[in-house]
């Protein structure tokens, strides 16, 4: 299986001066991989640096049976967690590390799950309609096209997926709900098409994946999680440490983007010409705004065309 990690040497570059500081002092660093995946990151970072630890995370068991085999050669150095990035403070914890020196997020369904088709986040082949990172449990797709009312429905639709034709979309979900006949991924999407009138299909690819990416968000909660796990991540940063933040569609964007300027913002009234005692900013945008992938990565990685890039750095406690 190929697995081309995204903006993998920006994300290493945006991270070294932190670790770097971390060994030069202490002889050690630790980063948290709050979304190991299949380790592409993890990997490349615990080669460039021997004195480094990285803590990774994933709900997916698959992908972490995968990541564990890739950084065996690590050793101890490569410490693999089954967890969702939200509970970053309980995981650090039962580990006794107070704080680290870098974390990194890769947000979104992974190239992996996409590939899998048995997985259901996929319309372009027929499966069970499941779209869960971590099969082992919570609620798939099929439960809720099976049970949330026409209200819920939509308005996941609309939220999570932009969906202009939601209502349309969701009665002839609920038709087919009476008739006992939703089917998988493939019946899905026919019918996400057929709602559509045909003029709005003739351009945007698709007209199924807002539908799938609205149904993943709700079934994996991708956003509540997010809105939990980034200040959990900020305050489990030591002083010079950084985190890193790749996400692929607005709505995470924007919550990310959220947290961190709350973090950035100097408590110190306007129109003074220092910062209060207690009041300056506790971290500082390491980027000014977010950045993309360039047309040299996406001409080869594809997953990279809708990145966006957000890094900031703790200056006190």
């Amino acid at each position: 299986m190929q697995h081309i990690p995204v903006a993998l040497d920006r994300c290493i570059a945006l991270l070294a001066p932190a670790i770097e500081t971390s060994i030069a002092e202490r002889q050690s660093a630790i980063v948290l991989d709050a979304t190991l995946g299949l380790a592409g990151h993890t990997s490349e970072m615990l080669q460039r640096y021997p004195e480094l630890t990285v803590i990774g995370l994933d709900r997916d068991l698959s992908a972490i049976a995968i990541a564990r085999e890739r950084l065996k050669p690590f050793g101890e150095r490569a410490i693999i967690v089954h967890s969702i990035y939200d509970q970053i403070t309980e995981v650090l914890e039962e580990l006794e590390i107070s704080r680290v020196d870098g974390i990194l997020f890769d947000l979104g369904v992974s190239s992996m799950q996409l590939d899998e088709a048995e997985r259901g986040f996929a319309y372009s082949q027929d499966a069970p309609l499941d779209m869960r990172m971590d099969q082992s449990q919570g609620i798939s797709a099929f439960d809720i096209l099976m049970t949330y009312d026409r209200n819920a429905l939509i308005r996941i639709l609309r939220n999570y997926g932009d969906e202009k034709f939601a209502p349309r979309i969701v009665d002839r979900i609920l038709e087919a709900r009476s008739a006992g006949n939703l089917g998988g991924t493939k019946a899905l999407a026919d019918l996400v098409k057929e709602s559509i009138p045909a003029a709005a299909r003739r351009t945007g690819g698709n007209p199924a994946k807002r539908t799938f990416q609205a149904l993943r968000i709700e079934v994996n909660q991708e956003l509540e999680v997010l809105s939990r796990a980034i200040p959990a991540a900020l305050a489990a940063l030591e002083i010079s440490g950084r985190l890193v933040v790749m996400s692929y569609q607005s709505l995470e964007d924007k919550i990310v983007k959220a947290e961190i300027a709350k973090v950035c913002k100097s408590g110190t009234p306007l129109g003074l010409p220092i910062d209060l005692p207690n009041s300056a900013a506790k971290y500082r945008l390491v980027l000014s705004g977010s950045e993309s992938a360039s047309e040299e990565e996406i001409s080869f990685n594809p997953r990279a065309q809708s990145m966006r890039l957000r890094a900031v750095e703790r200056l006190a406690a």
